[in-house]
């Protein structure tokens, strides 16, 4: 007995849906090879940068060995495929069930296909689907219409792989213009299981990032902070002692204090270090800043971290170098202390040194020039 109507509406659901799955599967691998590289490749330059800013010889042999062993990889892969010649494509008909031109400003028109091909007996293959685009002569289009028989191209270990010959031989001409080839199902369409798309692009992205910060985040410590003195990483003193120091140094790249934004970064890391805002002392260098404080003291008594203008220090850094006398400076040193009472805020004192001798300015909590003393002045 036949399948009624119902039923072959539920098996062709499932052929198709089996289709569908069939397809996602095939091109899972590309997709997973190229998460994976990327990752390992974002890991290796990461780790390659990284060993040199810290000057870790193992880290940077590891990210450099990484990633000759990808380029050879890749140098092997693509000389292997280029020994292997492709096997010969064979000639069948395929039936026209969609034609749609992409374009139209020139002799040759892009025209996207959706065929149904056929292959011979010697594939053992039934009928399937598929999706091509190609060129077509303008003059040649109306000999495509959909439902027709067109001559194509395919290889058999590609079925996707599929091009119309558009000037077959007499015979097959002949075969073409008698054959009736049936539509085969939508659950027979085939793709390209390497071809990865947008999303997968994005992905690998992702991962070649995610690989990248995964390094950084390892050597984190290392990269951003060093402390000059083991005592710095420990927590505040206990209350029988009321006092408290810590300092860090800055390393890797633009890791001079004078950089725009790296003052500021750097007092909420001490802040946060010792658990308060309020100190009693700030020196800052090239690449060094350190606090000193004493929580018995009143806030009034104090310098509150985040109140100084750090924006304007390097500018009152570059004056001190310039206008002081000290044509050759080798060191520059701002020291913070609170002011003297009375509603007077910190007083910022930037010292530079050279030849010459020594020379300093002072600046208010708005970073306004208060006093200069240069070289061979007293007083």
């Amino acid at each position: 007995m036949g399948m009624t109507g119902q039923g072959r509406r539920g098996a062709g659901e499932v052929d198709e849906a089996a289709g569908k799955a069939r397809s996602a599967a095939g091109g899972l691998p590309a997709a997973l090879r190229l998460t994976v590289l990327s990752g390992v490749t974002g890991a290796a330059v990461a780790a390659l940068v990284v060993g040199v800013i810290l000057e870790r010889v193992p880290v940077l042999v590891s990210g450099g060995g990484v990633l000759v062993l990808l380029i050879l990889l890749a140098a092997l892969g693509g000389r292997r495929s280029g020994r292997e010649a492709p096997p010969a494509a064979r000639i069948a008909l395929a039936r026209i069930e969609d034609l749609r031109a992409t374009g139209g400003e020139t002799a040759d028109v892009p025209v996207k296909f959706r065929l149904t091909v056929a292959p011979g007996p010697e594939d053992g293959r039934s009928a399937y689907r598929v999706k091509i685009s190609q060129s077509i002569n303008l003059v040649d289009i109306p000999a495509y219409r959909p439902g027709g028989i067109a001559v194509v191209e395919y290889r058999p270990d590609q079925p996707w792989d599929v091009r119309i010959v558009t000037r077959p031989t007499p015979e097959w001409s002949r075969r073409a213009e008698g054959a009736q080839i049936d539509s085969a199902p939508e659950s027979t369409l085939v793709s390209d299981p390497d071809a990865v798309g947008g999303a997968w692009c994005l992905l690998g992205l992702v991962a070649l990032l995610a690989g990248a910060a995964l390094v950084v985040l390892v050597f984190r410590g290392e990269l951003f902070t060093s402390d000059d003195a083991p005592a710095a990483s420990k927590p505040p003193s206990s209350s029988a002692s009321r006092t408290f120091s810590t300092s860090t140094t800055v390393s890797g790249p633009s890791s001079s204090l004078l950089t725009f934004g790296r003052m500021r970064a750097t007092a909420m890391e001490l802040e946060t270090r010792v658990g308060t805002a309020y100190v009693t002392a700030i020196t800052i260098e090239d690449h060094r800043m350190a606090v000193r404080g004493d929580s018995a003291l009143p806030p009034a008594e104090t310098v509150h971290l985040q109140s100084l203008p750090y924006e304007l220090l390097p500018g009152l850094v570059r004056e001190a170098r310039t206008t002081l006398g000290v044509r050759d400076p080798e060191s520059w040193r701002i020291d913070v202390t609170p002011g003297t009472g009375g509603g007077v805020g910190p007083r910022v004192r930037v010292t530079v040194s050279g030849t010459e001798g020594t020379a300093h300015l002072d600046a208010d909590a708005t970073g306004r020039v208060t006093d200069r003393r240069a070289v061979g002045e007293t007083g």
